[in-house]
C-alpha cells in the first residue's frame, strides 16, 4: 500500500484516516499474545468477555474481546492476574479510534510452561556465563552503607532493617522502596538497582522480597534484571521469597540468602559475636605472650644458674691464679738459666784469661814483633842488627838483634842488652 500523500493545504479526514489504520491493521492477521489479565468483565446478557491483558514485563496493555463461548472454555481456571496466551485478530475500531483483539482462543499458561520458558533462559544465561562462580564477589565485611530494594513497608523491609541494626545498631541503609510484582516490578527494581550501584558510599546491595507464588516471583527472574545484577560493580544479594524458592536472581547475585533475616546476618557481623571474638583473641594473645615470657623466664634463669654467671669473678680468679703460677715459674725458669749462662760464662772466661797471650807474658815470657807488627817465630825470620819491638805484661820495649848466632842453651847470654828500653 502506498503512502498517502498529504499537506497542509491538502488534509485527509479523520474517517479517512482511522479506514487507513484500520487497512494496514487487518493485514496483521491473528497472532499469539502473551500477557496478564488485569480487568476482567462478563457482563449478563451480553454475548462478549471484555478483558485487559497486560504485558508484565513493560508498561503496556490491550483490550481483548471474546464471544462467551470462547471464554467458557477456561472460564473455571481463568482470574484476574492470571497469564494467558491469546490466539486473536487485531481489530480496528473506528467510531473511537480503539485497538482491540478479537480472540479466538485462550489458553492458561500452567506453572509448568512458566518454569519451562525460566530453565530455557537458565539455561542461555549459564552459557553466557552469568552465573559463573568466579564473577562472585566477597561481601564487605562492615558496610559502610547498605542499598535495599524492597516494597514500601513490606515484612521483607522490616526483616532486614531490624536485624540488621540488632545485630550492628550503626549500620546505615539506604532504602528504595519499589513494586514487587505486577507490571511496574521490574523496572522499578532494574531502576532501583542502578541508581544504587552508582552510589559510591553504597557497598552492598540487597534486593528483598517475601514469599509467593512461581507467578508473584516472575519479575525477579526477567532477564533484564538479570543482566542489570551482573553489570552491578557493587556486591548484590538475593533474598527473594522463602528457602524453596528459587529465581533467576539468585544465580547471578553474588550472596543467595534464604530469607530477608538471612540477608540481614550476611551483610553485617554481630556486635555481640565481634566483640566476644576480639576478647577471645586478646585472650589468646595474651596467652601467648604470658607462655613466652614464662619460658624465656625459665631460660633466663637456667643461664643465671649457671657458675659462669653465678660466680662471674671465679673464672677471673682462677685464671689469675694460673697467670701468677705462669709468672713465677717463668721466674724461675729465668733465674735458672741466668745462673746457668753466668756460670758457664765464668768457666769460659777462666779458661780465655787462662789461655789468653797476657797470662803468658805474665809469667815471663816476652813476645817479640818486628816494625810491620808480625810476630817473630824463629831465629830465621830476623836479620842481624834488625831493630825489633819487645812486648812483656806490664809494656813493651825496643831491642836490637845481635850479629852472632847464640847456641842453644845460652838464651840468657844471648840477652846482650843492646836494646834499650822503649
Amino acid at each position: 500500500m502506498a503512502a498517502t500523500q498529504t499537506s497542509a493545504e491538502a488534509p485527509i479526514p479523520v474517517g479517512e484516516v482511522s479506514r487507513l489504520i484500520g487497512g494496514w491493521i487487518d493485514r496483521l492477521g491473528a497472532v499469539w499474545v502473551e500477557g496478564q489479565i488485569t480487568q476482567l468483565s462478563r457482563r449478563p446478557g451480553f454475548g462478549v468477555v471484555f478483558l485487559t491483558l497486560r504485558d508484565p514485563a513493560r508498561d503496556v496493555s490491550l483490550r481483548v474481546t471474546c464471544f462467551r463461548a470462547v471464554f467458557d472454555r477456561v472460564a473455571d481456571v481463568i482470574v484476574e492476574g492470571a497469564r494467558v496466551v491469546v490466539l486473536g485478530k487485531p481489530e480496528w475500531y473506528a467510531p473511537r479510534g480503539e485497538l482491540s483483539l478479537r480472540a479466538s482462543e485462550i489458553r492458561a499458561v500452567g506453572v509448568g510452561e512458566l518454569l519451562l520458558r525460566l530453565e530455557r533462559l537458565k539455561r542461555a544465561l549459564t552459557e553466557e556465563g552469568l552465573f559463573a562462580a568466579g564473577r562472585k564477589r566477597p561481601l564487605p565485611f562492615l558496610p559502610g552503607r547498605v542499598g535495599l530494594v524492597t516494597g514500601r513497608a513490606s515484612a521483607a523491609e522490616r526483616d532486614v532493617l531490624e536485624n540488621a541494626r540488632l545485630r550492628w545498631p550503626a549500620v546505615r541503609f539506604a532504602v528504595r522502596n519499589v513494586a514487587v510484582q505486577g507490571a511496574q516490578a521490574v523496572a522499578q527494581v532494574v531502576e532501583a538497582v542502578r541508581e544504587l550501584d552508582e552510589d559510591e558510599e553504597v557497598d552492598v546491595i540487597v534486593v528483598a522480597r517475601g514469599g509467593g507464588s512461581v507467578e508473584d516471583l516472575l519479575p525477579f527472574s526477567d532477564e533484564r534484571l538479570v543482566r542489570a545484577v551482573a553489570d552491578c560493580r557493587t556486591p548484590v544479594v538475593s533474598a527473594i521469597g522463602h528457602e524453596p524458592d528459587s529465581p533467576l536472581l539468585d544465580l547471578v547475585a553474588d550472596v543467595r540468602a534464604s530469607t530477608p533475616t538471612d540477608a540481614a546476618k550476611r551483610v553485617v557481623p554481630d556486635v555481640g559475636e565481634e566483640a566476644a571474638r576480639v576478647r577471645e583473641l586478646r585472650d589468646r594473645a595474651r596467652r601467648g605472650v604470658e607462655t613466652l615470657l614464662a619460658r624465656e623466664e625459665s631460660g633466663l634463669a637456667g643461664v643465671r644458674s649457671r657458675q659462669v654467671l653465678a660466680e662471674p669473678h671465679r673464672m677471673v680468679d682462677e685464671r689469675a691464679a694460673e697467670l701468677a703460677t705462669l709468672v713465677e715459674r717463668s721466674r724461675r725458669t729465668l733465674a735458672h738459666r741466668l745462673d746457668a749462662a753466668r756460670a758457664d760464662l765464668a768457666h769460659t772466661r777462666a779458661r780465655v784469661v787462662a789461655l789468653s797471650p797476657a797470662a803468658t807474658l805474665r809469667r815471663g815470657y816476652a813476645v817479640l814483633q818486628r816494625a810491620d807488627g808480625g810476630a817473630v817465630r824463629a831465629p830465621e825470620d830476623v836479620a842481624p842488627g834488625e831493630a825489633l819491638r819487645a812486648r812483656v805484661a806490664e809494656g813493651e820495649f825496643g831491642v836490637t838483634v845481635a850479629r852472632g848466632t847464640v847456641e842453644p842453651g845460652a838464651e840468657a847470654e844471648s840477652a846482650a842488652a843492646e836494646g834499650s828500653i822503649g
